[in-house]
């Protein structure tokens, strides 16, 4: 392995139509009809790794032009000291955002092969704390039916997943009725979480943060106000329900985001998407701060990467089974993992990540990039 170098590198974009009424879905801030899949595959010592983001096609764009020539012919051995290597490269062309998806999809992929080369599962090679992640069953999107939106949530908790999360805030009119027939369908026993994604103002959400806790047991309330609002998300903390945790963080792309989150805290539960905060080498730096800040850190979404990653997270919460992404893993990827018992257990006896892109599947959600063999 020490004389391998990687060499080849090949990006690709799926983009999948929703399945949502007439096409769309809906949170408290956006619509859209589709979710696009950023794939990167690297190639060394005859393995190949595989890493992934969600984001726009033009992420693929990125990652070609900015990334690929900073590892090609690179040793594969270290992930995060090529990972500095992208870091640096992309300070100009623009490090948030699609550099920041671009970075972490090909990290992912070079953790993936350097555990692919030494024949070991990637929890193995990383400094895994667990050996599965507890999920919560996510999507309830805001223009669902009620009767869609509780057949979806009780779906997870016949599954035995103790936990589901809807989204509201878009007409918060329409919240009580929508809560209510899920509470009344799911029972009193699993948990139950709500986003807004950053739909509402301070004071609009301190006061929905009572009513969804004292009326219907409400647990989570994720992006009450928008992530930015570092001040109302504290304040919200502060002055919420004892009960009722505030979450944000998957828009941290850097460690600085992270920190500001974690400073006072501006909230009980930090978040990261290893698809966007720089991979598994951003989301190790991720989870050490959260560490030292006594917080508790979930997973963003990307359940066939974070199922892995998320074992070497020490003060793990739980991961986000998240309607769209798993639809869509399941359709793209084989070596996806179904829950077991409430939790995803990545599978020891399959190297790296444990996954392989369906290209006869694949192919006709195609929007960038051509077939590799």
């Amino acid at each position: 392995m020490d004389d391998c170098r990687i060499d080849a590198v090949d990006v690709h974009a799926f983009e999948v139509p929703t399945d949502g009424p007439d096409g769309r879905e809906q949170d408290g801030t956006l619509e859209w009809d589709a979710t696009t899949m950023v794939l990167v595959r690297v190639h060394a010592g005859g393995r190949t790794g595989l890493g992934y983001t969600y984001g726009d096609v033009s992420v693929a764009s990125f990652l070609e032009s900015q990334l690929v020539p900073v590892v090609h012919r690179q040793a594969p051995t270290s992930p995060p000291a090529l990972w500095q290597r992208m870091d640096r490269q992309i300070r100009n062309a623009g490090r948030p955002g699609a550099g920041a998806m671009a970075v972490s999809a090909l990290d992912v992929a070079l953790w993936d092969l350097k555990a692919r080369l030494l024949g070991l599962p990637l929890t193995h090679l990383l400094p895994s704390y667990h050996d599965r992640v507890p999920v919560y069953g996510s999507g309830g999107f805001t223009n669902y039916p009620l009767g869609r939106l509780t057949d979806q949530l009780t779906g997870w908790v016949q599954q035995g997943i103790p936990r589901v999360k809807l989204k509201t805030s878009r007409d918060p009119a329409q919240d009580p009725a929508r809560l209510a027939a899920v509470r009344s369908a799911i029972g009193d026993a699993p948990e139950l979480f709500t986003d807004a994604n950053g739909a509402l103002g301070r004071k609009e959400a301190l006061y929905w943060a009572h009513r969804f806790h004292e009326e219907w047991d409400v647990r989570w309330f994720e992006e009450p106000v928008g992530q930015p609002d570092l001040a109302g998300l504290r304040m919200l903390r502060e002055r919420g329900p004892g009960r009722l945790e505030i979450a944000a963080g998957e828009y941290a792309w850097t460690a600085r985001d992270f920190a500001d989150l974690a400073a006072g805290p501006a909230v009980d539960c930090l978040q990261a998407d290893v698809t966007r905060c720089g991979g598994i080498t951003g989301l190790l730096a991720a989870a050490g701060l959260a560490a030292t800040h006594h917080l508790d850190l979930s997973a963003h979404c990307a359940p066939a990467i974070s199922a892995h990653a998320f074992c070497a997270v020490r003060r793990l919460r739980h991961l986000e089974y998240f309607h769209d992404h798993v639809r869509l893993e399941r359709l793209i990827l084989d070596g996806t993992l179904a829950p077991d018992g409430g939790a995803l257990r990545p599978d020891p006896g399959r190297p790296g990540l444990g996954l392989t892109v369906k290209w006869p599947d694949a192919e006709r959600y195609r929007v960038y990039g051509t077939r590799t063999s």
